[in-house]
């Protein structure tokens, strides 16, 4: 299991977190939504250790985070940030390579496995064969969020259970068609490898239907955290986001026109 416990996090004189605990469990997806500036993003970067709180603490399995090497971590987690640029010219295969380094110099580093380990990843992220050797600069949005997502995957392959995925509004720049294998995806990472999945999104009906649980977070605090369809209702949303919300064939949507 991967916890926050208490996190506070204060940056230029703002706090951005306040006393915030959630945990992912192996097998689980948790899904983090919220306003604009609530602290989604800022909370999952503490739990994937690349920010640290001015108080509490993250631990994995009971071990503290600080206390895992950077091997350790780069073996058992992987991040989806919301942007990654790349200063070189390398294709979308190559990318995607440089999930395995942390692996470099053990059994499942072999050389000659890691062809077929990028293969099985760009296609299970859904990138089609016509992209793997394309220029990553050269696809649209959509498609380098895809290669994202098959990095990650190739990162964490030949890993032992259980491992962790976090992404950062991986489904911002897909169409609905990629958005809806991506979650797919997830939901699979979790149920056949036990994985810990925690996702920032901001289309509720997606969390609606990838969640096992939906964190509430606005203003750098926990609302509520609990079944999506305890937290996801009318109610809840329209005091979360100061908007109403209608629900219409088991689907939600806020009332513009309100």
């Amino acid at each position: 299991m991967i916890a926050a416990h208490d996190i506070t996090l204060r940056r230029g004189g703002r706090q951005l977190l306040d006393a915030v605990s959630l945990a992912v469990r192996p097998g689980e997806v948790v899904a983090l939504v919220g306003p604009n500036g609530a602290g989604k993003s800022t909370l999952l970067r503490v739990m994937t250790g690349e920010l640290t709180p001015n108080a509490g603490a993250v631990t994995w399995a009971g071990r503290s985070l600080g206390a895992c090497t950077p091997l350790a971590l780069a073996r058992g987690r992987a991040v989806v940030s919301q942007q990654a640029r790349i200063a070189f010219p390398m294709t979308a295969a190559e990318i995607v390579a440089l999930g395995r380094l942390p692996w470099h110099g053990t059994p499942q580093g072999a050389p000659a496995r890691q062809a077929g380990l990028v293969a099985a990843a760009l296609a299970r992220a859904g990138v089609p064969e016509a992209l793997w050797h394309r220029h990553y600069d050269t696809l649209s949005g959509g498609e380098q969020q895809r290669i994202q997502l098959a990095r990650a995957l190739a990162q964490i392959e030949g890993a032992p259970a259980p491992v962790a995925l976090f992404l950062d509004e991986p489904t911002a720049s897909l169409d609905p068609g990629h958005a809806a294998a991506l979650l797919r995806c997830l939901r699979a990472l979790a149920r056949e490898r036990g994985a810990m999945v925690l996702v920032v999104l901001h289309d509720l009906n997606q969390a609606g239907f990838v969640a096992d649980r939906v964190a509430l977070l606005r203003e750098g605090r926990l609302e509520a955290e609990g079944r999506p369809g305890d937290m996801l209702s009318a109610e809840r949303l329209g005091v979360l986001y100061g908007v109403r919300f209608r629900a219409a064939g088991g689907l939600l949507a806020p009332d513009f026109a309100a």
